[in-house]
C-alpha cells in the first residue's frame, strides 16, 4: 500500500482512507490525551473543582454529564478521538477528500485503537 499526500491511501477499493500508520499514531494520541484528562495527576486540581462544582447541585443533569465525561475513559476517549481526527483532517487539508461517513469510520477506528490501549494499560500489573 503506497501512502499518498496527507496520509491517505486509495488502495481500499479506491476510497481515500487514512493509512494504517497514521491511524495508529492518531490512536496513540487519543489514548494519551484520554489518560491526561481522566487519570494524570497534573489535572487533579481541575477535576477536583469540577467534582466539587457538581456536588453543589447534584440534581443538575449538565453538571452530572460533565462529571461523568471527565471520569469515564471510554466516553472521554471517544470524543477526544473525534477532535484529534478533525484536527488532523483540517491540518492536512483532507477534510473534503472523503464522504463524512468514511470519516465516521475513521473516528471509530481511532477511538477503538485508543480503547484497546487503555484496556491493555488497565490490565498491566501496577509498578
Amino acid at each position: 500500500m503506497t501512502p499518498m499526500i496527507g496520509g491517505k491511501s486509495g488502495d481500499l477499493g479506491g476510497l481515500p482512507v487514512i493509512n494504517i500508520a497514521v491511524l495508529a499514531v492518531l490512536a496513540l494520541a487519543g489514548y494519551r490525551s484520554t489518560q491526561l484528562i481522566v487519570w494524570d495527576s497534573i489535572l487533579d486540581p481541575i477535576r477536583d473543582r469540577i467534582h466539587l462544582w457538581q456536588a453543589h447541585r447534584p440534581e443538575s443533569r449538565p453538571r452530572e454529564l460533565i462529571t461523568t465525561l471527565i471520569s469515564c475513559p471510554y466516553c472521554m476517549g471517544f470524543w477526544l478521538s473525534g477532535i484529534i481526527l478533525a484536527v488532523y483532517l483540517t491540518c492536512t487539508g483532507t477534510w473534503g477528500d472523503a464522504h463524512w461517513l468514511l470519516h465516521g469510520v475513521e473516528w471509530f477506528a481511532i477511538a477503538g485503537g485508543a480503547v484497546l490501549l487503555n484496556r491493555w494499560d488497565d490490565t498491566r500489573a501496577a509498578v
